[in-house]
């Protein structure tokens, strides 16, 4: 529990307010705050935030300047590994349903999001040359998977939009990373199977549910509702109602029962999740039918399906589990961009796991490093590898607390948060001066 300090405007200030029982009750109220301080929050009245943002403002513009040729070429090589598990899992399809061919289709997806779109749409290789590394494709943000429907099969073909999920990761989930309006906080998004009364058997295979399904389920139904928003608010045609509704999760079942009336079920399959659906499930096989007939055709049917599945599941796995546990912050203030407070957040509320080498890093989609991609997200791939230890000693050096583990650690501490057996912290306010970050 946390007990705010009294606040005192000039117009308290009057003699009955500095009477000797309300000065007494001032300092017991400061006693009080150092006693009831949580131990896991103990560090924060000793830290030094300006001398932390400080750091890290330096650490991020270094690495950026630092950017060029290194990064295109380690771009090249990561895009030619994305290729080639496509390539094996496109030419192996029309096989009977096997491991090898499902996890190279599923990772072709996964590496092309995770990798490629992620760190390019926001803006990782901006100042890079990256000829080098071929192909049709712009790692350029606002062309890279943008502005049409070639571009997002060239690029990036997904559940969701591309542009939806710019607006509602790149630009609205970095910058309120915590707080009540991030549109990935999974405590707040969970509330509903948190507080169910069924048995907690069940709520964790609803977890096992979410996990297969999550991106065309529950991802591009809410990206898609952002970009909504955000087009009616550009459109200047927010009403009340609409307002009221800006933060509900939208799902494919909330569409199909219409709860949210100013989303279109027919716009969301025509607009984000049908183009996929037909690339995947009817383009991608087509060949297999005409060269070598039906049977060859439902073999290819089922490892694309099976693939999906899979990819899920790792996407789950690598990206949901970024900031949820019991041992990280949640927030009730927002903070502005690329302040002290901003890089303090980008840290206490994200977890990194294993990392080092580029296998390690492809399998986890280099979103082991989610503590210095939420400090620095223009940065590119090979920067992150290079920020890691450097952004991990400055923590250290100011006491602020690093969380690095194994990916399935904290799978498991996600899962409690969704389940409601865990419960995020909450930053204590007050305890230093965060007022010009605000």
């Amino acid at each position: 529990p946390h007990l705010p300090l009294p606040r005192l405007s000039a117009s308290s200030l009057t003699p009955c307010s500095l009477a000797p029982l309300t000065i007494l009750k001032m300092c017991k109220a400061v006693k009080n705050e150092k006693k009831l301080l949580a131990k896991e929050d103990a560090w924060i009245k000793n830290l030094d935030l300006d001398g932390f943002g400080a750091e890290m403002k330096a650490l991020g513009d270094k690495l950026y300047k630092q950017q060029g040729k290194e990064d295109a070429e380690h771009l090249a090589k990561i895009v030619n590994w994305s290729r080639a598990f496509t390539a094996i899992g496109l030419v192996t399809m029309w096989m009977y349903p096997n491991p090898i061919t499902v996890l190279c289709i599923s990772l072709g997806y996964f590496t092309r999001w995770t990798m490629l779109a992620h760190h390019t749409m926001h803006g990782g290789y901006e100042n890079v040359d990256t000829k080098c590394v071929g192909g049709p494709s712009v790692y350029r943000r606002f062309k890279f998977a943008w502005g049409s429907l070639y571009r997002r099969t060239v690029d990036w073909m997904d559940w969701m939009l591309p542009e939806a999920w710019d607006l509602e990761h790149n630009r609205t989930h970095h910058y309120k990373l915590g707080e009540d309006e991030d549109p990935d906080l999974v405590e707040r998004n969970l509330e509903d199977l948190r507080n169910a009364d069924m048995p907690l058997l069940v709520k964790y295979v609803n977890v096992a549910f979410f996990m297969m399904t999550w991106k065309w389920f529950y991802y591009a139904p809410n990206t898609y509702k952002q970009l909504k928003y955000g087009e009616l608010r550009r459109d200047r045609k927010l009403t009340k109602e609409i307002i009221a509704q800006k933060d509900a999760i939208l799902t494919v079942k909330s569409l199909l029962v219409g709860n949210i009336a100013w989303v279109s079920m027919s716009e969301f399959v025509l607009r984000i999740v049908g183009p996929m659906a037909v690339y995947n499930f009817l383009i991608l096989p087509l060949p297999v039918y005409f060269l070598l007939g039906s049977g060859y055709y439902y073999n290819a049917i089922i490892n694309l399906i099976l693939a999906d599945i899979v990819t899920n599941i790792h996407g789950f796995i690598a990206v949901v589990t970024n900031h949820a546990g019991d041992d990280l912050y949640r927030f009730a203030t927002p903070c502005r961009a690329n302040t002290p407070t901003f890089f303090l957040r980008a840290v206490v509320s994200s977890a990194n796991f294993s990392s080092g080498t580029d296998v390690v890093d492809l399998w986890h989609g280099w979103l082991n490093y989610q503590i210095e991609h939420h400090c620095f997200p223009h940065l590119s791939m090979r920067s992150y590898q290079k920020a890691q230890p450097l952004c991990e000693a400055i923590c250290k050096k100011y006491g602020v607390p690093y969380i690095k583990h194994n990916v399935m650690y904290r799978l498991k501490k996600t899962a409690d948060i969704m389940v409601g057996t865990a419960t995020m912290r909450r930053w204590p306010e007050g305890v230093i001066d965060q007022s010009k970050d605000l």
